[in-house]
């Protein structure tokens, strides 16, 4: 046999195996492409017209686009299948696969929840506390929390540190702590033992239930969490000043939470596609409250005669001195100490630096829109 011969036999036998296995190819795809997506049911703590909701749907997005559509999530608000507060429970007892919510919901389990969101303020923000949720030992505490204490058959991750939340809602301008003593107030969390050890009288209510209570006399004044949010159910409806600033809640940031057992039933990639899309929407969440926030905030003034204003020192300074009375009971839970140990050996730190580094912003803001701030 020639070489010519025997190199034309080996060109189609090559040939020959190439085409069967393109032909193979297209007869595995169909099948490939046939298996259904996995479809996660989560709930979130909010009502559908929350900006909060859209901030989740921002997470369900990415992670079909991440999972090339393998990985869906079935977004539902609060009260579809159980109460704002009890998307927790409902992971846990797999009635839910996951759910978007905030820690300071299931604080009554355990006070230390809240320091995942609501705890004492040491000097630092969201942004400085979420990265103590991953490089400070938060993450771990709060496994710690979850699986150990508490035995909840659950795991969770955190995005979005929140900008601190307003004062709140008043039928009178608030100019001095006085003006608390005696306010049915609706707060949660630890919130709700800092406001009264100022002399309120609080009441723990989801979102949703904010401007009937205060229609109905059951409460004087509110906070919830951002000017979005507030204009969306009404806040303006029932009051008219808006005290921006406070320590209640300066650092809260959203819980993403999933049944353990369903978690770890999906493949390795969906899992890490599930726990860094809660990344990558901490930073499309964060770049659309910096938009919303500061033109509904607009809004509240401009259309709907809303009287805002900052919250005098002299309450920030009461609101300081309240965290210190409450902190030493609540130093006694063991656990609850060692996160709050942990938290202000970061602060003390972390805060150092970034108040070392960080320019005059208000200084330069002045420079440029002169006599917009009063402080």
């Amino acid at each position: 046999m020639t070489d010519k011969a025997l190199s034309r036999r080996k060109f189609l036998g090559k040939a020959t195996t190439a085409a069967g296995a393109a032909a193979a190819g297209t007869l595995a795809a169909p099948a490939v492409l046939a298996q259904s997506p996995i479809t996660l049911k989560m709930q979130s703590s909010w009502p559908s017209s929350d900006v909060f909701q859209d901030m989740a749907k921002e997470y369900v997005e990415r992670v079909e686009a991440m999972s090339g559509g393998r990985l869906k999530i079935d977004l539902l608000p609060a009260g579809a299948v159980v109460g704002a507060f009890q998307v927790q429970d409902a992971c846990h007892d797999g009635i839910l696969d996951a759910a978007h919510t905030v820690p300071v919901y299931w604080y009554g389990k355990n006070k230390a929840a809240s320091l995942f969101g609501t705890g004492p303020v040491f000097g630092a923000d969201a942004t400085q506390m979420i990265a103590w949720m991953y490089h400070g030992g938060g993450n771990e505490f709060y496994r710690e929390l979850t699986q150990d204490i508490l035995g909840l058959n659950i795991v969770g991750f955190f995005a979005f540190g929140m900008p601190a939340q307003p004062f709140g809602w008043f039928k009178e301008p608030i100019e001095s702590a006085d003006q608390v003593q005696g306010l049915k107030y609706r707060t949660v969390g630890l919130a709700a033992d800092l406001f009264q050890a100022m002399g309120a009288s609080v009441a723990q209510l989801p979102g949703g239930e904010i401007v009937p209570a205060m229609e109905r006399g059951v409460i004087d004044a509110f906070e919830f969490n951002n000017p979005t949010s507030d204009m969306r159910f009404g806040a303006q409806d029932v009051a008219k000043n808006y005290m921006l600033s406070s320590y209640h809640q300066a650092s809260e940031s959203f819980e993403f939470i999933f049944n353990r057992d369903r978690f770890e039933s999906l493949d390795p990639d969906l899992q890490a596609i599930l726990r860094y899309a809660v990344e990558a929407v901490h930073l499309s969440n964060t770049a659309l409250a910096m938009d919303q926030y500061s033109s509904d905030l607009q809004k509240l003034q401009e259309e709907s005669g809303v009287n805002v204003q900052r919250t005098p020192e002299e309450v920030l300074k009461v609101q300081l001195d309240a965290w210190d009375q409450i902190l030493p009971d609540l130093m006694q839970d063991e656990f609850f100490a060692k996160v709050v140990d942990s938290q202000k050996a970061w602060c003390e730190r972390v805060v150092f630096y970034t108040l070392m580094n960080s320019p005059d912003y208000k200084l330069a803001y002045q420079h440029y829109f002169p006599g917009k701030i009063e402080f």
